[in-house]
């Protein structure tokens, strides 16, 4: 066997020891770096500089913010049908024609009807004006003692029946006439016109189909103005009551999640919904849709803005004790922590703005970094039976 010479065990030595000094250089080192400097205990993150956003979210849906149900006033078959879905009309636009036959022939008898009894009023006034004169004559025969106080009674009685069968043929012409007024109005009823101008959205009858207003008005069409929408946006009983009319709100839809509609809150509807146990309020705001980019139904993710800031000086929300204006941070200089008053303006969920106190690149503390003993988690015991 082959026995190592003396300058080989020297030279293994000599590793030995300049290895044991390099291990022993960089363990010192790595001591002193994890050691009991104040900065070593804390995780921190430096001011920066940003935009916030204090905001609540809610999901909204599209809809027209001025549109109308066009329906029928009278029964009957829908003869024509003169509008189409997505047709431009204008108000005043003839719409549909229900069948005026029946409607037609009814004025036709009211008119007949009218003509008999002003000719009857005709013949009971001559016949009024006969029995006065009769009266006339009897009331002098009987002042010359020429008549017989029977006879003079028997004209006056005359003439009061004759005059109260003018009156009743009178009430009959008011009565016909106001009749014939309302059937010449359901004749016309027959023309359906548009009460507004905008684009028809729905249509829910068709040609030839017979509507029956009876009992209620049949709805036939909807027509809307698409050039201004209004959001329905559905708010948890939670953040209702940070909404203020008037305050700013934006939105984005799911075809273009990168385009902000703004707009103001312009109502909150006084009674909820209620959903699975959840009291949901309705809150409104209307925005202008000249391009017809925005349709109806579309769903929408809606933001209400309670306060904004940009180019601020922005730190982690975990930072900043104190919930008020007046708040303070623990701040590291030259690798101590100090406690630093600072004046806050907007926060959100993740950050707060600074309005004074720091500046960009100062060092704050976020947290208190954990021991390995405090990290340690607990054993799985298994679940308790």
């Amino acid at each position: 066997m082959h026995m190592p010479s003396s300058r080989s065990k020297l030279f293994w030595v000599l590793c030995v020891i300049v290895l044991a000094g390099v291990v022993g250089g960089g363990l010192w080192i790595a001591l002193a770096r994890t050691g009991d400097g104040a900065a070593s205990k804390w995780i921190t993150t430096t001011v920066v500089r940003g935009d916030i956003e204090d905001t609540t979210t809610a999901l909204g849906t599209l809809q027209p913010r001025d549109y109308v149900d066009v329906g029928t006033q009278v029964s009957g078959q829908l003869r024509k049908i003169l509008v189409a879905i997505g047709d431009t009309v204008t108000k005043g636009q003839l719409l549909a024609e229900i069948d005026p036959t029946l409607y037609s022939a009814k004025v036709d008898e009211d008119r007949a009807l009218l003509a008999s009894l002003r000719a009857q009023l005709a013949g009971k006034n001559a016949q009024l004006n006969l029995t006065h004169e009769q009266l006339t004559r009897q009331k002098r025969m009987l002042q010359a003692n020429a008549t017989s106080k029977e006879s003079y009674q028997s004209a006056v009685a005359a003439e009061k029946s004759a005059a109260a069968q003018v009156t009743q043929i009178n009430a009959e012409i008011e009565q016909t006439t106001s009749q014939l007024a309302g059937d010449v109005a359901k004749l016309g009823y027959t023309r359906i016109y548009a009460p507004m101008a905008g684009t028809v959205v729905s249509l829910t009858a068709r040609q030839g189909q017979t509507v029956n207003a009876s009992q209620q008005a049949p709805t036939l069409l909807r027509i809307a103005d698409l050039d201004s929408m209004t959001v329905w946006t559905q708010v948890s009983e939670a953040d209702v009551n940070k909404l203020k009319i008037g305050q700013p709100v934006y939105f984005t839809t799911l075809g273009r999640p990168d385009h902000r509609w703004r707009s103001t809150l312009r109502q909150i509807l006084p009674t909820p919904e209620i959903l699975n146990n959840v009291v949901l309020y309705d809150a409104l705001f209307d925005i202008p849709n000249p391009d017809r980019s925005l349709g109806i139904a579309m769903s929408a993710q809606v933001f209400f803005v309670h306060g904004a800031a940009k180019d601020t000086l922005l730190v982690p929300l975990a930072a900043v004790t104190g919930k008020g204006k007046a708040a303070a941070v623990r701040l590291i200089e030259n690798g101590a922590v100090e406690r630093r008053a600072v004046t806050v303006g907007v926060r959100n969920r993740v950050q707060a703005e600074i309005l004074s106190g720091l500046k960009v690149g100062d060092e704050v503390v976020v947290d208190q970094r954990q021991t390995g003993a405090k990290s340690e988690s607990k054993p799985n015991r298994g679940p308790r039976l």
